[in-house]
């Protein structure tokens, strides 16, 4: 027969191992969330407050499997009057979706200059997860909205280009593309933003010309004109391993 002792201490082992789960899927909820809450509340600041980007690409002998790019982007703000809501959290793929929405009436963005915002009303859908195999698509997501500032920065800050080329006997010996591009960005707004079947993401993102003129206080060129760029970004580096391969020897 099973003594008293024992029968309660298989009891105890029979709950712990029912409670677990439920623990663990609690936390993973939870921690999902917070990095949404966290993504929603960095794209607000880099939307009212503004954010550095720094981008250079470069292509050799008219190939693209010489392309090399680079973007950084950096922000910082001290914060207040953000709000948090609909939260959603999708057990089934583990990742959690938060708005962060904020009304402003006068800002110090990210260059030090005064900007009033009449009360204007933004808001920013920010994504997490606490799996990183899961993470994917939302890091391509990420990787959009920067490719899509620096589109803006392109267009609004122009870039720099360099170019080298050298012929010889009417044959192309060697050629070499550089651009650079440095600005601070403020006030784009994302209009659109999705993910095709393969999880590469795009991004749709507007700046008003007179908004940036207004935040700069100087006159900039195409007052009147809304500036919209499509950034994309990859779920996986497939164009790194295709050149792998082929640089392979047999």
């Amino acid at each position: 027969m099973i003594s008293r002792h024992i029968k309660v201490f298989l009891v105890l082992i029979v709950c712990v191992a029912l409670l677990v789960p439920d623990v663990w899927a609690g936390n993973k909820k939870m921690m999902a969330i917070m990095a949404a809450k966290n993504d929603a509340m960095r794209g607000l600041t880099e939307q009212v407050y503004g954010l550095k980007v720094r981008s250079s690409e470069e292509v050799k002998n008219m190939t693209a499997d010489s392309y090399v790019g680079k973007t950084d982007s950096k922000t910082s703000a001290t914060l207040s009057g953000i709000k948090i809501t609909d939260v959603i959290y999708d057990s089934q793929k583990d990742i959690a979706k938060a708005t962060a929405t904020m009304t402003a009436s006068e800002i110090v963005n990210i260059e030090g200059a005064n900007v009033a915002l009449n009360g204007k009303v933004f808001k920013h859908v920010g994504f997490g997860t606490s799996s990183p195999q899961n993470a994917g698509p939302l890091k391509a997501l990420r990787a959009a909205q920067i490719d899509a500032y620096k589109q803006l920065a392109q267009q609004i800050a122009g870039f720099t280009l360099e170019s080298q080329t050298s012929v010889e006997n009417y044959m192309l010996k060697s050629d070499l593309v550089q651009t650079k591009v440095q600005a601070s960005l403020a006030l784009a707004e994302i209009v659109d933003f999705g993910w095709d079947n393969s999880g590469d993401a795009y991004v749709k993102m507007i700046l008003k010309v007179d908004e940036v003129a207004a935040m700069l206080g100087e006159a900039v060129v195409g007052a009147g004109e809304i500036i919209e760029v499509e950034g994309q970004g990859a779920v996986q580096d497939d164009f790194k391993k295709a050149k792998a391969s082929t640089t392979k020897k047999p």
